[in-house]
């Protein structure tokens, strides 16, 4: 078992997510940072679909009841156990009593922390996740929450560190054009020059500014039917500013889709903050 000592901005419980509940309204939320949850798991020996807690630009302290295992991944909090500075993406030994301590990470937005055995609450349609969007899942944690912690894997880490690069200064996305690319005047526009991260950031979605380039129009003013929107949406309301969905996205939209950003690259725009320059890639193309 954990205990939560103290919150800075919103900390949550993610895994992987609780997809195939579409028909029934409900999205699959899930770390937004799925490849940092992956490592922060892989780092303490758990299998990589386990939970573990979501930090939003640090802040977070918690303390171990007893002996454990614990890692930090993705944006690069500054963590220290009992004071003492230790690595970031790297496996750290928690005795009982403990206490690990994020602060404020330079570059990045969400930091994981993965715990030996995972944490160990019951499930929602399948998944410990806490959907923002919904409120579905385990509500965010705050100081004093006890989180217990599930029977450690039989597997233990074979490695003790597993270092990885920082966010470039500007972001560049891949993504596919469509499906309502005909809505636009010239959809092509959304490759061309750069955007920037707005302060409409957050699980949902990130809504971008134009920082040069050109704008973009659309062809029509008509109404568009409510239709299903996927994780990577890059969906344009009437203003032309884009909003790229992300883990707690709707699962229905009215405004057109004008490209989906590829799977592999969710995980950039989810630790991207406010200001972060980016730059649309047209996948297939050179």
């Amino acid at each position: 078992m954990i205990v939560i000592e103290e919150i800075g901005p919103p900390a949550t419980i993610q895994d992987l997510g609780r997809p195939g509940w579409f028909d029934s309204g409900v999205g699959p939320a899930g770390a937004a940072d799925r490849g940092a949850l992956r490592l922060a798991n892989r780092l303490v020996g758990n299998p990589e679909d386990v939970a573990g807690i979501e930090v939003l630009l640090g802040g977070l302290v918690l303390r171990a009841v007893e002996p454990t295992l614990a890692a930090v991944t993705g944006a690069p909090a500054p963590a220290t156990v009992d004071g003492t500075p230790v690595g970031h993406t790297s496996v750290l030994y928690l005795g009982a009593g403990q206490v690990l301590r994020l602060g404020f990470p330079q570059t990045g937005l969400r930091s994981y922390i993965g715990i030996r055995g995972g944490i160990d609450i019951a499930p929602v349609l399948g998944s410990r996740s806490y959907d923002t969007l919904s409120g579905i899942g385990p509500p965010p944690l705050r100081a004093g929450t006890c989180l217990p912690t599930g029977r450690p894997p039989l597997n233990w880490p074979n490695i003790d560190q597993a270092p990885q690069p920082g966010l470039p200064e500007l972001l560049e996305v891949r993504a596919l054009l469509g499906p309502r690319a005909d809505w636009f005047t010239d959809p092509v526009a959304l490759f061309t020059g750069h955007w920037t991260v707005g302060q409409d950031a957050d699980r949902v979605g990130a809504r971008l500014d134009r920082a040069d380039g050109p704008p973009l129009h659309r062809a029509s003013t008509a109404e568009l039917p409510t239709e299903g929107v996927a994780l990577g949406s890059v969906q344009v309301p009437p203003g032309g500013q884009p909003v790229v969905f992300l883990a707690d996205h709707p699962i229905t939209g009215g405004y057109p889709v004008i490209a989906v950003v590829l799977d592999a690259d969710i995980d950039l725009i989810a630790q991207a903050r406010p200001g972060q320059r980016l730059r649309f890639r047209r996948a297939g193309t050179a």
